[in-house]
């Protein structure tokens, strides 16, 4: 268990710096173990839910999922770009995606499908939703955006720790993955306006497509199971 009274270090303004204090930091190192623990317990539940859902089902809501915990650097730069004290009590206090899950999933109904799943559960407290799938950032990014609170357990107790959990389909992580290998927002929107434009027109395009597959899947079932009410 990190002691509260200790979690506070010596404001840290240079990015190597930080890297170098917090890889020998035994509390900041205490830290990130407890993050992958969380991260660990997330994935779990998905998998064994991922596997009920195809026992009921006769398919998987799940393609794969991802995880990460925030590199030091990555740290760094977060909390000065978000203007927050560079030290552990404020890692704990203001970042919410320090631990990342990212879901991904063959169709849009499966992403509230899993998100409802897994929320539902009693030890799995929302703490945050943006959903970017029907609400898209200006660049065409879509996704479904939970930060959760779990609890993991230690030798010396239970604690509790936030994870950020994104869920999109198959071809949003597609356009997202080129998106960022891109890295066009070194250069901001007003200096590029075509790429951004360009890049929307992709992100609609795909989300058009999402949707016209989960029909087409949708009148199969239909087709194979007249009887059923329609497809979950």
């Amino acid at each position: 268990m990190i002691d509260d009274n200790n979690l506070a270090q010596s404001l840290l303004v240079n990015k190597e710096d930080f890297r170098k204090t917090m890889e020998t930091n035994a509390r900041f190192q205490e830290l990130m173990m407890m993050y992958r623990c969380a991260i660990r317990e997330i994935q779990t539940k998905l998998e064994i839910l991922n596997d009920e859902f195809k026992t009921k089902n006769q398919r998987n809501p799940i393609d794969s999922i991802r995880t990460r915990v925030k590199s030091p650097a990555s740290i760094f730069d977060k909390m000065q770009r978000k203007g927050f004290e560079v030290s552990i009590q404020s890692i704990v206090n203001n970042l919410n995606d320090v631990a990342g899950v990212r879901v991904v999933c063959p169709f849009i109904s499966d992403i509230y499908a899993v998100a409802n799943m897994l929320i539902s559960q009693d030890d799995v407290e929302v703490m945050e939703v943006k959903d970017y799938i029907k609400n898209p950032k200006p660049n065409g990014y879509r996704s479904l955006h939970y930060v959760v609170i779990i609890p993991i357990y230690l030798s010396s107790g239970k604690e509790y720790m936030k994870v950020e959990v994104q869920i999109r389909t198959i071809a949003m992580n597609f356009w997202a993955s080129l998106e960022h290998q891109m890295h066009y927002k070194q250069f901001g929107n007003e200096e590029m306006p075509e790429i951004v434009n360009e890049l929307t027109v992709c992100a609609d395009t795909i989300y058009n497509t999402d949707v016209h597959m989960q029909e087409i899947r949708e009148e199969i079932h239909r087709l194979e199971h007249p009887e059923c009410l329609p497809v979950e």
